[in-house]
């Protein structure tokens, strides 16, 4: 599948989950603050790679990616309330995030707390009312969200990270931090697309496969781009990993080994796809943007 065919998909469902995600929040019977704040992170921007992710693995399977919206929007509120709250003063501290004043800068930190804990809460309900899911997909998903979400996974790995600062972690270490704090999430994206889709035991194994290379692969090029990123590109200070002494994959390996190990989960997450029986030209093409992208 060709990158022009990845870029029409990408715009295709980021537009779709955009609207689900504004259509959402204005249904809601909540104070306007509390409204104006999710909305304000949920539409700060970004490339939606966790909702497409979900898209392209039920599209791998010849399905329609739609069925799978609600999970999506779900999964990018959740991925949203960690960012809120990953930038608060007590955590990351920052100011900017995708190029806006973070919401703790415009809302206030408590109504920041508050728009996090009513995007977290929010999801789960959003996949209980899904009118496309069977009953057994909803309780599967939700299952698996809150634990990737919860603290045996990105809470996990947000607490490990903080506790890592300032001390000198091995490369299993940081990645055992970053399949949780990261990888977590993506691994969901891919693991609900593929139970939408149809997919047998065998084939979620090898799913999860995939989504642990491209979620470690994600984090480092993250790692890279705050030393060699644009901050106009990112949207956010670059430095802030060196600047709070955290653990990255480009300290621990150099820039230069830190793309070395990049490439080896691309081509890892790649290889596992071969071993389908089925449409993942896009996934694949995904895993390549993931290690290509300069934002």
């Amino acid at each position: 599948m060709s990158q022009s065919t990845l870029a029409d998909f990408m715009k295709e469902y980021k537009q779709k989950i955009e609207q689900k995600l504004r259509f959402y929040i204005s249904s809601l019977d909540s104070p306007p603050v509390l409204k104006e704040a999710m909305d304000y992170s949920l539409q700060a921007g970004g490339k939606r790679i966790r909702p497409v992710l979900l898209f392209a693995a039920i599209n791998s399977f010849g399905k329609d990616p739609e069925r799978g919206m609600d999970a999506a929007a779900a999964l990018e509120m959740i991925h949203t309330y960690s960012l809120i709250h990953d930038d608060l003063p007590s955590m990351d501290d920052d100011d900017l995030r995708r190029g806006k004043p973070t919401n703790h800068k415009v809302y206030g930190e408590a109504n920041a707390i508050l728009a996090g804990d009513a995007l977290l809460t929010y999801a789960f309900q959003i996949i209980a009312q899904s009118p496309d899911l069977s009953e057994k997909e909803k309780v599967a998903i939700i299952e698996q969200l809150a634990k990737a979400a919860g603290p045996e996974g990105m809470v996990a790995g947000q607490v490990a990270d903080m506790e890592g600062e300032k001390k000198a972690l091995t490369l299993e270490e940081l990645e055992a931090v970053h399949r949780n704090k990261t990888g977590r999430l993506i691994a969901f994206s891919v693991r609900a697309g593929a139970l939408i889709g149809g997919a047998t035991e065998a084939e979620l194994a090898v799913f999860e496969k995939y989504a642990y290379h491209i979620g470690i692969a994600f984090q480092i090029q993250d790692d890279i781009l705050d030393i060699v990123g644009s901050e106009e590109k990112l949207g956010k200070r670059v430095g802030s990993d060196i600047a709070n002494h955290k653990n990255t994959y480009p300290a621990l390996l150099t820039v230069r080994g830190a793309r070395e190990k990049l490439k080896e989960h691309v081509d890892q997450a790649i290889e596992e796809l071969n071993r389908l029986d089925i449409e993942t030209a896009l996934l694949k093409d995904i895993a390549l943007m993931i290690a290509t992208r300069d934002s």
